[in-house]
């Protein structure tokens, strides 16, 4: 089964445009879990934007009550710590997360919309994910499907790809049935299998929706999602209960 990672940015988002701590991003977090979501992610950033460094630590102590359920953070490696944000190395290592997905977003990004480029950043990535598994923590690379930077992320240690699935989402909803969808699904298809022949897992993620999920849940080896924006957006007009059973059926295939 596909596993369902329930990215709450949005839920802070929401709660950082107004004082105090409604909504409260651990009560969702707990909700989600006890309506089958399989993991939680989080993308801190050094801006605050949403998920901030005092949320990191609570929702890892929520995670924890669940032996099965995994805590996924997100974020750049390279961001610069500021007198407010400690770094993601700083937060990974006080939250010892099951997963660690590391990711090439600039403070100038509204969101991550690129997969790193492994012929500049390896060399200083490889210690980084050495660092991050020595503790325990498996390690996912933010990734395009492109054959030979998946090489490269194995070449360094990562565990997991996250594949960018930005492009496909953008192409589905001007047109699923179009040939430019096809091709970059194959595209994903191909970067997935070589993936898998390299031992590496495969998670994807961006402008994953319950429309294109009916094509992107077919992808080789998929093991994980992690979708935030479009399940916020579906729980405005459908519940959080009815919005999460519907993205696990779907990721069920039933």
């Amino acid at each position: 089964m596909i596993a369902l990672s329930v990215n709450l940015n949005k839920i802070a988002l929401i709660r950082n445009s107004r004082p105090g701590n409604y909504p409260d991003v651990c009560a969702h977090a707990h909700r989600c879990i006890m309506l089958g979501a399989q993991g939680i992610t989080v993308h801190p950033r050094p801006d605050l934007r949403h998920i901030r460094p005092d949320d990191i630590y609570a929702l890892s102590a929520v995670v924890r009550q669940y032996a099965q359920i995994e805590f996924n953070i997100e974020g750049n490696p390279f961001a610069p710590a500021t007198s407010h944000y400690p770094g993601l190395m700083a937060l990974v290592n006080q939250a010892r997360p099951r997963q660690c997905t590391l990711v090439p977003d600039s403070a100038q990004q509204l969101t991550s919309d690129h997969g790193f480029d492994l012929s500049k950043d390896a060399a200083r990535l490889q210690p980084i994910i050495h660092e991050i598994k020595r503790s325990g923590v498996r390690v996912s690379l933010f990734m395009d499907p492109d054959s030979e930077q998946i090489r490269r992320a194995a070449d360094i240690g990562a565990d997991r790809i996250e594949l960018y699935t930005g492009p496909f989402a953008a192409a589905y909803m001007k047109a699923r049935d179009a040939n430019e969808t096809k091709e970059i699904f194959q595209l994903h298809c191909e970067a997935a299998n070589h993936a898998h022949r390299l031992g590496l897992g495969v998670n994807a993620g961006h402008d994953l929706n319950l429309h294109n999920l009916q094509m992107y849940r077919h992808l080789p080896h998929l093991q994980e999602v992690s979708i935030g924006h479009a399940l916020t957006v579906d729980a405005i007009d459908a519940g959080l209960e009815q919005t999460i059973h519907n993205y696990l059926r779907l990721l069920k295939g039933t």
